[in-house]
């Protein structure tokens, strides 16, 4: 694993809750960035937040340590508090027994983190955060 860290940015919008939606994607390392975005026709916000975690952190090429800026409370919270490794550990069941919402992707997410070093950073959404503001623009450029 390499040091030098990558700095990943990531957004994700819906249109209607659930809608179509998109998400969007800054990756920087070494001064060069690269701009990821994608859409889905029927999905919901949460998703298309994970969605954008997720496909950023598939862009890495080999094992890398990551911070990764996110406006998701729902993200950050779920892998910094724990939150999503006990909901797999229970068999994606929630400690009030109810079933982990979008459990195939907190599982694609989980082993994304076990290859990276990933730190989960929130940042407030819309306050002029430049690079969210830009992944907001990316996730809403579909809608």
């Amino acid at each position: 694993m390499t040091d030098e860290k990558v700095f990943i940015f990531t957004d994700g919008a819906c249109s209607g809750n659930p809608g179509p939606g998109g998400w969007g994607a800054i990756l920087r390392f070494r001064g060069r960035e690269k701009e990821l975005k994608g859409f889905a026709p029927d999905t919901t916000n949460n998703r298309m937040e994970l969605t954008a975690v997720i496909e950023a952190l598939s862009a890495l090429k080999f094992p890398c340590s990551v911070v990764l800026q996110t406006d998701s409370r729902y993200v950050a919270d779920g892998i910094e508090k724990g939150w999503a490794v006990s909901w797999r550990k229970n068999n994606w069941l929630k400690s009030d027994k109810k079933p982990a919402l979008n459990a195939d992707l907190w599982d694609k997410l989980l082993s994304l983190c076990e290859k990276h070093d990933v730190r989960f950073i929130w940042v407030k959404g819309h306050a002029g955060h430049e690079e969210n503001e830009r992944c907001d623009k990316l996730a809403r450029s579909f809608l």
